[in-house]
């Protein structure tokens, strides 16, 4: 293609076209030598058309030597050398024409373009691809120049990319390690944990432009709580906010394990008016919360894949590490609470043990001392009236040490570790057991997040009402229940269908008075609220409505 390319100027210049096959031969012979790379110079002449008018140049120049030495050694015939002369001489004025003319079309003005381009080439601007016909001899460094020109050109363009991708992972990377010192500073600071996690769940979503989140707490019997939610519409909401899984149609299905509908997925998003993603548009990153080996929770963040599995692992560190840093929150908050039970329990054990070393020992020599009394006033002539009230003053001792000797058990016994459900269960199943009146715990949920004090003040308030009932109900049945009416608050009740009472507390022995205000200063100190209702002959109801400090400050908000 390149012989080609070179033998058209020749052609045209010599005007013999149709003589092509003798001329190929010889132009292929001229090309075969000129390509040498003996002879630079001799290729460049003939890629631009200079090579035949320098040598016709060359030739009438020889000619016209030679003519006016044969008329300095001639003595006639010089009209004809004369003509020879002239005709030399108009020759090589216009091969010499023809020469500057080439060079200034083939050489000089290709070499200025050339340059313009390599110190555009030079600036980094882009260049234009030249014609290679109007480069002249010189179309060989034009084509090297424009490759040059188009690699700079994709170099520049490359290095743009990755110097705004490696800047735009600077960016990202330098608010992570600023949220992640957030943290570490927010875990000794906050003093709700729940919204700690709510507010770095919004953090995790703008980290990764994710469409939407959750947060998930795992409770120490392994059920998970989820304590809230970032929709797509990027709301906030928190567990108070969120739908219960009975009361919708997902629930419905997943409760009782049957299959509600069996319709595809686009028909309830064209039903519900919501946008359902396939597993092929959205994927899911999990962040979970470490702790020594322990998950206590976890984030789930729902993004547009390919996502950030892909090539992303600076990402994927700074959220893992972020989330241990969480792990550290929440466990801290565990250890906190935990913290804060023992000390009431200890507080409560050493009371018990101060009664047990001062009052019930009193209690104990009051009821030996009576037991004499009574066994004198038998051995005397003493009155009947006197006898009867020295057995009072014995039952009541009586009476006052076997509820001293319960309150001692019931400081001694805290309550259970696993939470209020497990410890009221335990609490009727011993009120049945040393009764044996039928006393039935029925709860609605199987955990509760009420903190330890109110989950102690809850316990106080049943066992008082029990303690109630076995003295003056002469009930046949007995129900407790726990009925979680909504997030953080709590409904817990104790029935009888014993001969109740008329009016807002019982006649008689005033110490009752005293029992139920005791019962009511216990629900006003945990915020809850006490109801008593009773029929004669229809039993009596307690009702406690208590809610947890995250639901009351909610609700303030």
């Amino acid at each position: 293609m390149q012989a080609d390319e070179k033998q058209l100027p020749i052609n045209d210049l010599s005007g013999e076209g149709a003589e092509g096959d003798r001329q190929q031969g010889q132009l292929s012979w001229i090309e075969g030598l000129i390509d040498s790379k003996h002879w630079p110079s001799l290729r460049i002449l003939f890629t631009g058309n200079l090579l035949l008018p320098i040598l016709i140049l060359g030739g009438s120049m020889l000619a016209s030597l030679l003519t006016v030495l044969l008329m300095l050694v001639q003595q006639q015939g010089y009209a004809s050398l004369q003509l020879v002369l002239s005709l030399s001489i108009l020759l090589a004025l216009f091969s010499l024409i023809l020469v500057l003319i080439r060079l200034r079309s083939q050489l000089l003005r290709p070499l200025a373009s050339l340059e313009q381009t390599v110190n555009q080439v030079c600036q980094g601007e882009p260049v234009a691809s030249k014609k290679h016909e109007q480069t002249g001899v010189l179309s060989s460094m034009a084509r090297d120049i424009d490759s040059l020109s188009e690699e700079l050109t994709d170099i520049y363009e490359d290095m743009e990319v990755r110097v705004a991708r490696q800047t735009s992972r600077l960016a990202q990377k330098t608010t992570s390690l600023q949220v992640l010192y957030d943290v570490a500073a927010g875990i000794n600071q906050s003093e709700n944990l729940d919204e700690l996690l709510l507010e770095y769940m919004g953090v995790f979503k703008r980290m990764v432009d994710a469409r939407s989140a959750t947060v998930h707490l795992v409770l120490p019997d392994d059920r998970v709580r989820q304590v809230g939610c970032i929709d797509l519409e990027g709301r906030l909401y928190n567990e108070q906010e969120m739908l219960p899984i009975k009361l919708c149609q997902c629930g419905i299905a997943l409760s009782p394990g049957d299959i509600l509908c069996s319709q595809d997925a686009r028909i309830c998003a064209r039903r519900n008016n919501r946008t359902m993603f396939s597993a092929d548009q959205v994927e899911r990153v999990s962040v979970p919360m470490w702790y020594h080996g322990d998950v206590l929770g976890f984030y789930h963040l729902y993004v547009d894949k390919p996502g950030i599995y892909d090539g992303r692992e600076d990402v994927l560190d700074i959220l893992n590490t972020i989330g241990s840093h969480l792990g550290m929150a929440v466990a801290k908050q565990r250890s906190d609470s935990e913290a804060r039970r023992l000390s009431i329990v200890e507080e409560r054990t050493s009371l018990a043990h101060e009664l047990h070393d001062s009052l019930a020992q009193t209690l104990a020599s009051l009821r030996f001392q009576v037991r004499m009394l009574e066994e004198t006033l038998q051995s005397d002539a003493i009155s009947e009236k006197a006898l009867h009230e020295a057995q009072r003053i014995h039952n009541g001792l009586d009476e006052a040490h076997d509820e001293l000797r319960e309150l001692i058990y019931s400081f001694r016994a805290p309550i259970d570790q696993r939470g209020l459900v497990p410890a009221l269960s335990k609490l009727v199943e011993r009120f049945n057991q040393e009764t044996g009146i039928p006393a039935f715990f029925q709860p609605d949920c199987i955990k509760t997040d009420l903190n330890p004090n109110q989950e102690m003040q809850a316990l106080r308030i049943v066992q008082e009402a029990l303690a109630n009932i076995r003295k003056h109900a002469k009930a046949h049945t007995i129900r407790v229940l726990l009925r979680c009416r909504s997030p953080g608050s709590y409904l817990i009740l104790v029935e009888d269908d014993g001969v109740g009472f008329e009016g807002a507390v019982p006649q008689g022995n005033p110490g009752e008075h005293i029992g139920l205000s005791i019962m009511e200063e216990r629900a006003r100190r945990v915020g809850g609220e006490l109801s008593i209702e009773s029929e004669p002959g229809e039993g009596t109801r307690v009702e406690l409505v208590i809610r947890s400090e995250k639901s009351e400050a909610s609700l303030q908000r």
